[in-house]
């Protein structure tokens, strides 16, 4: 037999299971596992579905909602082990009750939250936020307490957590903190706008947004080590030209009569409230064919994809 038939007969590596030692003389090598070229990369993940959430702000809109979150899940999609609405980021609506108190301790770097409906107040760290309708606000990984007011406060919550528990870490401490708790008031956000749009934008601009940042991640310009968050904005009639990244992004529409996305090809129209999810990778494009200026706030796993060289932006048209 010659040596090429030889080779041929051979089985093929990529059919091999994972491989364990023959003979470990101790626990700690009895747990490796040993893979080939073959077979470490030919691993199937099921792709990031683009979705549009509207029964979840329903329900935490509707009378007699409960205190608690509401997630926008898509973990069973994903396959993932723990809830998330894209691999590395986790979107919820929270409810607290008028009146009521609502303790948060999240598993994440930091969560980003935009207040929809009702006034309350905030306590993390020994500081006091008063939070109303609009504002934005950033806490970190540590306990915080939600009070409502005298009406149901509704609130649109984005965290990594998904990223920690893909790595089984823990919230950082108070000596690795990287971020803090930061307040961006919903008049002060109106008037940076307001700013942007006194300025011209150039040809490799995208679209008019503004980029929420804070002191400790200011030269990064993300909200978070991995996140960034955006306030974007369409005047009447216009779009925002087709694009990619190879972040994820997670939308929250604020204000948009007749406005659509266009993500993947597939239409999505706009409801206010509503939490649009874009895969990474995928061809979006946002549409105002209304009458007034179309406001929505996006969350992307950008800071991640920035450090790492990764983001791959480029306009489409």
């Amino acid at each position: 037999m010659s040596q090429q038939a030889a080779v041929r007969e051979k089985p093929d590596m990529a059919d091999l299971p994972a491989q364990m030692p023959a003979a470990p003389h101790s626990p700690a090598e009895a747990r490796a596992r040993y893979f080939n070229s073959g077979n470490a990369f030919n691993i199937k993940l099921p792709p990031v579905p683009s979705r549009l959430f509207t029964d979840e702000p329903a329900r935490a809109l509707a009378d007699g909602a409960t205190t608690g979150f509401i997630p926008c899940d898509q973990s069973d999609a994903l396959a993932c082990a723990f809830p998330a609405t894209t691999p590395l980021m986790l979107a919820r609506y929270a409810v607290v009750a008028a009146g009521a108190r609502f303790t948060v301790d999240l598993r994440a770097t930091g969560s980003i939250w935009y207040v929809i409906a009702g006034r309350g107040q905030v306590d993390c760290l020994g500081e006091s936020l008063a939070v109303a309708p609009g504002d934005v606000f950033l806490l970190p990984g540590s306990p915080a307490r939600i009070t409502a007011g005298t009406e149901k406060l509704v609130l649109w919550v984005v965290s990594n957590e998904p990223q920690l528990a893909l790595n089984g870490d823990l919230p950082p401490d108070e000596a690795r903190r990287p971020v803090a708790v930061v307040h961006y008031p919903a008049a002060e956000i109106a008037r940076q706008v307001d700013i942007i749009y006194d300025h011209a934008q150039n040809n490799q601009t995208s679209g008019i947004a503004l980029i929420f940042s804070s002191e400790p991640q200011a030269a990064a310009r993300n909200i978070l080590p991995s996140l960034t968050l955006s306030l974007n904005t369409l005047p009447p009639g216009e779009h925002q030209r087709a694009h990619r990244h190879n972040s994820a992004a997670i939308t929250l529409v604020l204000q948009g009569e007749t406005c659509h996305s266009m993500v993947d090809g597939a239409r999505c129209p706009w409801r206010q409230w509503a939490t649009l999810v874009t895969p990474p990778g995928a061809p979006h494009s946002h549409h105002n064919d209304g009458s007034e200026r179309a406001l929505f706030l996006i969350v992307q796993d950008g800071g991640l994809h920035y450090h790492a060289r990764t983001m791959g932006f480029s306009f489409l048209e």
